[in-house]
């Protein structure tokens, strides 16, 4: 077993180093990371229906595609995620308690009332703190979970926030529960940085000789599996199911109803509905949207070069953006 503090806080790269780790390695590991705060939506998910658009823009969160199924979740600094890749077979089936066990017993001997809960989850008082999901790659699985320990739950809350009438598809739902913190249920308080180094040595079980960082020539090959995938909109938006968009929206131009159906994130067809106003046929501005990516950078490029009023009089474009999301 290889045990990992991975120090890289960029979530491209971390979940990159996941799948470097699964498939281009055959040795166990058990790693530790954290990320800057983040959206990490599951493999199966429709993203733009997981997260709240406006409030991922004002912030500049990233938002990232990882390679299991399972339900988006928000990282930030106070929270830490853990890792273990080992060997199996996909005749093993999935197994969440194999992999939280080591984690469950650290915890309780931190004094931590803490246990195993439904599907995927570990629970303190009936209140989640983790989230686990696993992946399988040939003879390899991947087993990933957060671990709350001090994290801005205001924050998890609004960029999880979305409207559910928006979107309608088959993609996998995140189911919200009530969530704390582990930082909050210690006997004696303790930094993030010292609770990172307790829960290892007590995985490692004090084999400080086999815990070691990545190498440089690691870092190398984990980046290039980053730029390919996971800091590409292809993967983490374009890979979405199927879905349809609906929105209504009161304007200073009157009533605009969207109705937008998206293929691996591109535009296949559009349709507004409403009591506004214009001298064109509004046919042609759908037209215009057709084939465009459903990403407010791309579609704003596009609206820009035309005559907006003429199709929607008294709406303008910062209020058609956002509209369409």
């Amino acid at each position: 077993m290889r045990y990992i503090y991975n120090e890289s806080t960029d979530p491209t790269f971390n979940l990159a180093a996941e799948e470097w780790l699964l498939t281009k390695t055959d040795f166990d590991v058990f790693m530790l990371w954290r990320n800057i705060p983040a959206i990490i939506v599951g493999r199966n998910q429709n993203t733009l229906s997981q997260i709240d658009e406006a409030f991922v823009k004002e912030r500049n969160i990233p938002v990232v595609r990882r390679l299991s199924g399972g339900g988006a979740v928000f990282h930030d600094l106070g929270n830490i995620n853990f890792t273990f890749i080992t060997n199996g077979a996909l005749s093993d089936g999935v197994d969440f308690q194999r992999f939280t066990k080591p984690i469950l017993k650290a915890l309780q001997a931190m004094g931590v009332d803490c246990a195993f809960d439904g599907r995927n989850d570990l629970v303190i008082k009936g209140q989640k703190f983790s989230g686990n999901a696993q992946h399988f790659h040939k003879n390899r699985v991947l087993h990933h979970g957060t671990l709350l320990f001090a994290s801005d739950i205001t924050d998890i809350s609004d960029a999880l926030r979305v409207d559910p009438e928006k979107y309608k598809d088959k993609a996998v739902k995140s189911i919200r529960k009530r969530i704390t913190n582990i930082s909050r249920h210690l006997p004696e308080p303790m930094e993030v940085t010292e609770f990172i180094d307790v829960l290892m040595r007590s995985v490692s079980g004090e084999k400080g000789e086999e815990e070691r960082g990545l190498a440089p020539q690691e870092i190398d090959a984990i980046n290039r599996i980053a730029d390919e995938r996971y800091r590409s909109w292809d993967w983490n938006f374009g890979y979405s199911p199927i879905y349809n968009f609906t929105r209504k929206t009161r304007t200073p131009g009157g009533l605009v109803e969207v109705h937008l159906d998206v293929k691996k994130g591109i535009i296949q067809q559009v349709r507004f509905l409403g009591d506004y106003f214009g001298v064109r046929n509004i046919g042609e501005l759908e037209e215009v949207l057709v084939g465009c990516r459903h990403d407010r950078t791309a579609l704003e490029k596009r609206l820009s070069q035309i005559s907006l009023h003429a199709y929607l009089h008294g709406v303008e474009l910062p209020i058609l953006l956002d509209c369409l999301f």
